[in-house]
């Protein structure tokens, strides 16, 4: 089934990019990016130790129907063909945009939920999203669900509200009804998780918010449904100026997980129903818009306490040629508690190209 959805988004870019000379589409836009990877880590046991990768290849088409409506495919098209990894649909929606203090979004797409989540990958800025981010945000979430790269599908209504003097809106809210399973994949229990949040810009460049989602996740064997709830919040904070940028977040979570990401497994791991994690980052230029250096402290707590904690200290450099290539190496310190041996040093680096 996922083989026959990548194959229809497919079919979709390329019918699109067909008819982009037809009188209902406007402003069309194919583009995409591929991230390489090469990776060594100290750990124990690990192997290998080092490792070549291609991190991410997407491939996405960007348009107008008329006048009000825009819309988005994006295919993921790295991974294990066959595989809820592999080759699949990532984006697939549809957005009513006439408004800007009510827009409502149907189809598959983010979930509404931190600041993090909705970046894009290269813009990120670190090795990779923050362990909260991950793990509590639905890329590899501490449910059992399968890897949906912070996505599911739904609808949302989002806007901005309050123009100051200038014209700057003060105020963003955004909320939505999804499945609850992830990407391309059916509800399993018919309860559909709410997931919303706002936040406050009361000077340019600050942005202070608030999130919260409410919702359950089941895995199904045979006739035999069990479901686990999903309860969070996020207090989120960043700051961006003169290509400084300073961001923050805590998330923290209510609810059981299954012992893997199955979807037949319902055995459930006894481990508490609290999690919860945090990170504080800062990217300071060396060159505006060109190179920048970088320090983020990143936490994740898989039972809300120290022995359970993964602690990150993590720098690292970035530079841009041409406004399209972009190199990063970066340096992390581990701090494992559940480990026998907790520390280890990670190197990374990624070369990325956007087209």
């Amino acid at each position: 089934m996922k083989r026959k959805l990548s194959m229809m988004a497919m079919a979709i870019l390329m019918a699109t990019a067909a008819t982009a000379q037809n009188d209902w589409t406007k402003n069309i836009k194919l583009g995409g990016y591929v991230i390489g990877e090469y990776q060594y880590s100290s750990q124990d046991g690990k192997t290998p130790k080092d490792n070549f990768s291609t991190r991410l290849v997407r491939l996405s088409a960007d348009g107008k129907v008329m006048d009000d409506f825009n819309y988005r495919v994006q295919v993921q098209l790295n991974g294990t063909p066959g595989s809820t990894s592999g080759p699949r649909i990532v984006d697939a929606f549809l957005e009513w945009q006439k408004y800007g203090f009510a827009k409502i979004k149907v189809g598959q797409f983010k979930r509404a939920f931190s600041f993090e989540n909705p970046m894009h990958p290269i813009d990120q800025g670190f090795i990779s999203y923050a362990q909260a981010i991950s793990k509590l945000a639905g890329f590899s979430d501490r449910v059992g669900e399968h890897a949906s790269n912070g996505r599911d599908i739904g609808v949302q209504l989002q806007g901005d509200l309050l123009p100051n003097a200038n014209g700057r809106n003060l105020l963003h809210y955004q909320v939505g009804v999804y499945n609850g399973h992830g990407t391309n994949t059916n509800d399993v229990n018919s309860s559909k998780d709410v997931i919303g949040g706002a936040w406050v810009m009361p000077i340019e460049g600050l942005r202070l918010g608030a999130f919260g989602w409410h919702g359950t996740y089941a895995h199904k064997n045979n006739s035999n449904i069990v479901s686990v709830s999903r309860n969070r919040y996020a207090i989120s904070g960043e700051y961006k100026h003169n290509d400084w940028t300073l961001r923050s977040e805590y998330i923290h979570s209510q609810g059981k997980a299954f012992t893997s990401n199955t979807a037949s497994d319902i055995n459930i791991k006894n481990n508490g129903d609290k999690a919860d994690g945090w990170y504080a980052a800062v990217i300071a230029p060396i060159k505006q818009k060109v190179c920048h250096v970088k320090m983020r402290y990143d936490v994740y707590r898989d039972e809300a306490d120290w022995q359970s904690s993964k602690n990150q200290y993590e720098v690292g450099v970035d530079y841009l040629f041409l406004q399209r290539v972009k190199a990063q190496l970066n340096y992390v310190f581990v701090n494992d508690r559940t480990l026998n041996k907790h520390n280890y040093s990670i190197v990374d680096c990624q070369v990325s190209v956007r087209f």
